[in-house]
């Protein structure tokens, strides 16, 4: 059966790509995402893949680009659904957010027909997204530092949330964040639809970081030969995963240097940053909380008071 996802269709055992049209620029010219469609010679399950959501997270889009032609249609069982760039305004200036609205695109699931850029954008992509099997909505954490990590954002009281917990540890970055999501996000809205999806962040980084995106690569195959889209077999390892995060900001402005690095535990009390003047004389210096891991940290190390510096993952277990 040919399967159609904007302009790209391909019957069985075949590839394409094309565009999926989401409005028009200011001028008038028309907006379309990149798409594609792989189209297994056997019959199987479908897997929606979507990368760039916010304009400046460009790992997914890299783990796109290393995947796809990696992926030969006669030896998948299955459709492989994917939009390889979702926040077109942003991507265009590398930017985070839409700038035709201000607004975050992973806030704006399930989207509107009729709405906004943002909600257009998202209803466009919700409805390829929910007609799949499962969902990987592939992200990092911005242009801050960060672990690699995947997300279950449903909730634990969700209906799916065990499915959710077994793709994120099937994709298998080592880390998983089990935390209900804010309103918006695609992998809290689509769950709600019956799909399992995560949110793979992989790591963050200016441009793209290679060491995420092979991590991201080796996780996207590990789904498609976990569920059958590929013959084999995967040993999924046991995930760290937190519940929650202690965030940490500046007392005074200057400039941090953290004494903990990313991914190190931390015990209630030990040191994770100083703040000092321009001539290295001691200001401030911030101890954790509570117990956790050394998460995601701040890129710059200049700082005003009440900035953002880091953040601590918490109620630490494994599964």
């Amino acid at each position: 059966m040919t399967t159609t996802l904007g302009t790209a269709s391909a019957g069985p055992g075949e590839i394409d790509t094309g565009r999926l049209e989401v409005g028009e620029t200011r001028d008038g010219s028309s907006v379309g995402l990149p798409v594609a469609v792989i189209n297994g010679e056997r019959a199987g399950k479908t897997l929606y893949m979507q990368a760039a959501s916010d304009g400046d997270e460009l790992n997914g889009i890299g783990v796109i680009q290393r995947v796809v032609p990696r992926l030969d249609p006669a030896e998948i069982a299955g459709t492989i659904l994917i939009v390889g760039i979702v926040n077109y305004h942003a991507f265009q200036l590398a930017q985070h957010r839409n700038p035709i609205d201000d607004t975050k695109m992973n806030r704006a699931y399930p989207g509107n027909e009729s709405g906004t850029s943002s909600e257009r954008i998202a209803a466009a992509t919700f409805a390829p997204a929910t007609s799949a099997d499962l969902i990987l909505d592939l992200h990092q954490g911005s242009t801050s530092r960060m672990i690699d990590e995947v997300r279950v954002r449903c909730g634990k009281r969700h209906r799916l949330h065990d499915e959710c917990l077994e793709l994120a540890k099937v994709f298998g970055c080592g880390y998983v964040l089990d935390q209900k999501g804010p309103d918006g996000q695609l992998a809290r809205a689509a769950p709600n639809e019956g799909v399992p999806t995560v949110d793979p962040e992989l790591g963050g980084c200016v441009g793209w970081d290679d060491s995420s995106i092979r991590k991201g690569v080796e996780g996207v195959f590990n789904v498609l030969t976990h569920y059958g889209f590929l013959d084999g077999s995967v040993s999924s390892e046991p995930q760290t995963r937190a519940r929650g995060f202690d965030q940490y900001g500046a007392p005074g402005g200057g400039l941090v240097t953290f004494r903990k690095e990313l991914g190190d535990r931390v015990g209630s009390g030990d040191l994770l940053f100083e703040v000092t003047t321009p001539f290295g004389e001691p200001k401030a210096e911030v101890a954790a909380d509570s117990d956790g891991i050394l998460w995601r940290t701040r890129r710059l190390p200049q700082v005003a008071t009440g900035e953002y510096v880091c953040s601590v993952a918490t109620d630490i277990d494994e599964y």
